[in-house]
């Protein structure tokens, strides 16, 4: 459960790594900080995108403790450093988004609220965007705000070459004969990053890319391959009911959405369209931007950190 640290990509210093049961038992990886600059403004629970890692934000880790935040964050179960959930490990899989929304709750209340200051803040990416858009949804959520960045709100399906519909009706159907363990058609093991740089669809920064590139070539075990029939069929499943026409209405948490210009795994436009039916939120569009946000080049990032700033008042320099 160690952290992997690299010359490029090092540890933060003060790191407190774990392990902590999931809501069925299986273990899961996580990793706390506290904040290396006053005034201390609380602590930001960091949730990934499905085939992320603890790794990969390492420098928006040290972002955010140089603005006086702790941080939080843990892998997801069946990916990163958590328990993998079939006999192939690289195959990224759930059966249900409940089963993310019950380990978040464990994630709170064994980690989160015995050891890190409020208040908390979510910031979370595209998969994670979507488990705390269930969570703002309901009554008695945690977070004082959450910042979502290309959250899931659906999936964009011009790479399939389907309707939305036949996709999900396939995921439906392969499920119920038996299919829900296999990868979605022309799955494979490979993780995006450990594909070329040119062929990506996550970000414009080639350094950045190699750089986790660099970390999956270390620990390979970190990585995922391709989603599973079952993980895809509980994705449309879980996206539909956020797009339900009542939804946003009674998202009770205030929120920033950021949505990428250039996003091909997620839709900008769903995200958009939530945005303007929020009571208590906004959104912003980033041009230029593919899905990963936080992975892309300076500039965008920097868009990012202007927005997060005025969003949550840090108004002393944090460079």
């Amino acid at each position: 459960m160690d952290l992997i640290s690299l010359a490029k990509n090092p540890v933060p210093g003060g790191a407190f790594v774990g392990e902590m049961p999931g809501y069925d038992g299986r273990i899961m990886r996580f990793a706390r900080w506290g904040a290396t600059r006053g005034p201390r403004r609380g602590t930001v629970c960091l949730f990934q995108g499905r085939g992320e890692y603890i790794e990969k934000y390492f420098e928006v880790i040290s972002d955010l403790r140089r603005r006086g935040f702790a941080v939080a964050t843990f892998d997801w179960r069946g990916q990163g450093g958590s328990s993998r959930a079939l006999p192939n490990p690289f195959k990224g899989h759930v059966w249900d988004f409940a089963e993310y929304d019950k380990d978040v709750a464990r994630f709170m209340k064994d980690v989160v609220l015995p050891d890190c200051p409020p208040p908390f803040i979510a910031l979370a990416h595209s998969m994670g965007g979507a488990i705390m858009l269930r969570n703002a949804g309901q009554r008695g959520s945690w977070f004082e705000r959450m910042i979502l960045l290309a959250p899931m709100i659906a999936i964009d399906s011009r790479k399939a070459g389907y309707p939305d519909w036949a996709v999900r009706t396939y995921a439906e159907t392969a499920c119920l004969v038996g299919l829900g363990s296999a990868y979605v058609p022309g799955g494979n093991d490979l993780a995006a990053e450990r594909q070329a740089f040119e062929s990506n669809e996550l970000t414009s920064d080639k350094e950045r890319f190699m750089r986790n590139k660099s970390v999956l070539e270390v620990a390979p075990n970190l990585g995922l391959g391709s989603a599973t029939v079952g993980w895809l069929r509980a994705a449309y499943r879980a996206t539909a009911r956020l797009r339900e026409s009542d939804f946003a209405a009674r998202v009770e948490v205030p929120m920033l959405l950021l949505a990428a210009g250039n996003d091909r795994i997620v839709s900008t436009r769903a995200i958009e369209e939530f945005g303007v039916r929020l009571k208590i939120g906004t959104h912003i569009l980033l041009p230029g931007s593919r899905h990963e946000i936080l992975q892309e080049v300076d500039p965008i990032r920097q868009r990012f950190w202007a927005a997060f700033d005025a969003y949550l008042g840090v108004t002393e320099a944090a460079a």
